[in-house]
């Protein structure tokens, strides 16, 4: 029942949306300081944050490593919390740089649940932020779940919306197919609801498109 339930919503949110070609990003690496960026803020908050680091061409974990904070954090300030993403963008790229020599491949190759708690060890990296690295940078197959996911789903009843996020995430990973494209897709279309329809106020409801959704 709950693998056909989930199943439909997926359905009716592709045959509303298509396919949102979710994460944007030239690189893995990219999408992993955009993951750490992204948080607490919008997403065209992180494309200026991310241009401003391309047009100096320093959109390289060693060269932004090198960086001191108060630079890291004056060209990432269209993000937000700009001191406290420089320092948790450093203590990422330490990480990064030590564990893996800097390399999205060698990153990659470490078991998934082995990266996961790797990630989950540097300190500002809660696990959506774990794992939309672990999903859209590095192609493993771990399902993001954020604000949008509880709130859609608590309201559909699926789950209460202060439930913890691994126990709406195991409720997705035991009832979906283990796929790295069905997970991008899923969540991709879950935050373009979240955006157009389902908001925290005023939700509208009558233009959903899991309106008639049981």
């Amino acid at each position: 029942m709950m693998k056909k339930g989930l199943d439909s919503v997926y359905k009716k949110l592709y045959a509303r949306f298509g396919a949102q070609n979710w994460w944007p990003a030239d690189s893995p690496f990219e999408i992993m300081v955009g993951a750490i960026l992204t948080q607490n803020t919008n997403w065209l908050n992180v494309e200026k944050a991310i241009n401003n680091l391309k047009k100096e061409k320093l959109l390289e974990a060693r060269k932004m490593l090198k960086l001191s904070n108060r630079r890291l954090a004056a060209l990432i300030r269209p993000a937000g919390y700009y001191n406290i993403k420089a320092d948790r963008l450093k203590e990422f790229l330490r990480f990064f740089v030590n564990e893996f020599n800097a390399k999205e491949s060698l990153m990659s190759a470490r078991h998934t649940g082995a990266l996961r708690q790797g990630l989950l060890s540097v300190k500002g990296i809660g696990p959506e932020t774990a794992d939309s690295m672990l999903l859209y940078a590095l192609s493993k197959p771990v399902f993001v779940v954020d604000a949008y996911t509880k709130r859609i789903f608590s309201r559909h009843k699926y789950f209460q919306e202060d439930v913890s996020y691994d126990e709406a995430q195991k409720m997705f990973m035991q009832n979906l197919k283990n796929e790295v494209k069905l997970f991008n897709e899923y969540h991709a279309l879950i935050v373009r609801l979240g955006k157009d329809f389902c908001l925290k106020r005023r939700p509208k409801c009558e233009q959903c498109p899991l309106k008639d959704q049981k």
